[in-house]
């Protein structure tokens, strides 16, 4: 499965808009979460992360 998204403008930078469906497939809450980006070969992998977020 793949999808094309658009970078969007964030300050100095760029950002990637995650949307509900995709956080759901990943199983994915933004409020308690944390998600983990490695690059491989020319490709950005996005998972889940083992640790959640402090408050």
């Amino acid at each position: 499965m793949s999808y094309d998204r658009k970078l969007i403008r964030n300050g100095n930078g760029w950002a990637l808009c995650i949307n509900s469906t995709i956080l759901q497939m990943l199983d994915v809450n933004p409020q308690i979460n944390m998600i983990k980006y490695t690059i491989e070969n020319d490709k950005l992998i996005i998972t889940k992360s083992d640790k959640n977020i402090e408050k």
